[in-house]
């Protein structure tokens, strides 16, 4: 069914629906209501109650076209937020719609200076030098998951703490921040959450965002003091034409790297886990022949997709699949969806180790490609290697249970069974 724009309840539903973070701890019905989009409504004006309208874009090409062309801006709409939570932060930071200026929300020129400040840090070559740290830190979470006695919630005791542990590694911070960084990035990412707001009483995400700038405005100061080679020494001391970069865009480079550099890696060790043992087949396969782990990667980041999406603003008046897309409209990049696109994946809802072709687009597209990319891969590939190698008999030991939030998401619960080899 194709819906138009203004057309009555059942267009209100639907866009209510795409705007609900509640959807997106739900995968039946999240994939149910995408593949229609995709079939009936690919390019969709939508206008969910309490939420300034925009399009959304639940294809793989349309998002490929969008995220390459210059004419689709990152800033000034960035993630999906109620008119209240947007006014709110505007009143926070004198009249920006973001409470953070990172790479995620730059345009040419200042994203390509600002990203060039950390790129040559995670380009291969150099991630290749954490890898035994990221064996050691691997090993180190599956001794504990072992110590359990053939249970857990593997999110929790396991999944969470690997990735995080890497990323307080480059930059250069002790064990003992490791309750705070999991904590404020949880508030981040899982605001919407009634489980997270539940455990942490007035949850309020500027609130949460100043705590890691205070934080952070620390470390940098130390850093400035007594430089090091961490990444933490490399943002404090970052210069772009012979200046230091300012305060607040440092500052939020560092929250971006200490949040999105762990708890969408989680998400992908999480749900890739969940993944093998609704497929025991593949399961088996992958554990028999570890060199299908780089293709089985790939695949579990397509499957997970965690960054659900990202907002881009039309800077001209434009055509997206025959929509006429106006200046200043804003546009919803839906990677899931594109990740299940029937167009670009065989059997998009087979989840298959040894996939190939696989154009997915977790990492997103273009100019803004993940900057972390190559690390996530790395780190997904070493934790499977050591867990399959050193325990079998995965097997669900109860319901597990998603995220609710239509920013970054993923399993927020998943406890197991299993056996030591």
């Amino acid at each position: 069914m194709s819906v138009a724009r203004g057309e009555g309840a059942d267009a209100r539903r639907i866009d209510d629906a795409i705007a609900s973070p509640a959807i997106h701890a739900d995968p039946a019905a999240f994939d149910a209501l995408f593949s229609q989009l995709r079939a009936d409504d690919p390019v969709r004006w939508t206008e969910p109650a309490d939420f300034r309208p925009f399009w959304t874009v639940t294809r793989h090409a349309d998002i490929q076209e969008v995220e390459r062309d210059p004419n689709f801006l990152n800033a000034p709409r960035l993630i999906l937020r109620t008119r209240e939570l947007e006014e709110r932060t505007r009143a926070a930071t004198g009249g920006s719609s973001v409470l953070l200026r990172s790479l995620v929300n730059m345009d040419a020129p200042d994203h390509f200076a600002y990203r060039r400040l950390a790129q040559a840090w995670f380009n291969p070559q150099r991630i290749r030098l954490l890898e035994a740290d990221c064996r050691a830190l691997a090993a180190e979470c599956i001794d504990g998951m072992l110590e359990r006695g053939g249970s857990c919630d593997f999110v929790a005791d396991v999944a969470v703490l690997y990735p995080l542990r890497v990323i307080m590694r480059t930059l250069g911070m002790p064990r003992s921040d490791e309750a705070m960084m999991l904590k404020l990035t949880q508030e981040i990412f899982g605001n919407d959450d009634p489980d997270v707001r539940a455990k942490r009483a007035n949850v309020d995400l500027a609130a949460s965002v100043g705590e890691f700038q205070a934080f952070f405005r620390e470390l940098s100061a130390a850093r400035r003091a007594d430089p090091t080679d961490d990444l933490a020494g490399i943002i404090a001391t970052a210069q772009i034409d012979g200046r230091p970069i300012a305060d607040h865009e440092a500052l939020s480079y560092y929250i971006l790297i200490a949040t999105a550099g762990h708890d969408t890696t989680s998400s992908t060790i999480a749900g890739g886990l969940l993944a093998l043992i609704d497929h025991p087949e593949q399961m088996e396969r992958l554990a028999a022949d570890p060199a299908l782990l780089p293709m089985a990667v790939e695949e579990m980041m397509r499957w997970v997709s965690p960054v659900r999406h990202f907002f881009r603003t039309a800077r001209e008046d434009c055509l997206l699949r025959g929509r006429r897309i106006a200046a200043g409209d804003h546009l919803m990049m839906c990677y899931p969806s594109a990740n299940r696109d029937e167009e670009v994946f065989d059997a998009p809802f087979a989840f298959r180790i040894d996939r190939t072709p696989n154009r997915h687009i977790a990492f997103g597209y273009g100019p803004h490609l993940c900057l972390g990319q190559h690390l996530a891969r790395m780190e997904v590939r070493i934790f499977f290697e050591q867990l399959l190698a050193r325990a079998n008999g995965f097997v669900r030991d109860g319901a597990p249970l998603w995220l609710q939030s239509s920013f970054v998401s993923g399993l927020k619960t998943l406890p197991i069974r299993f056996r030591a080899r």
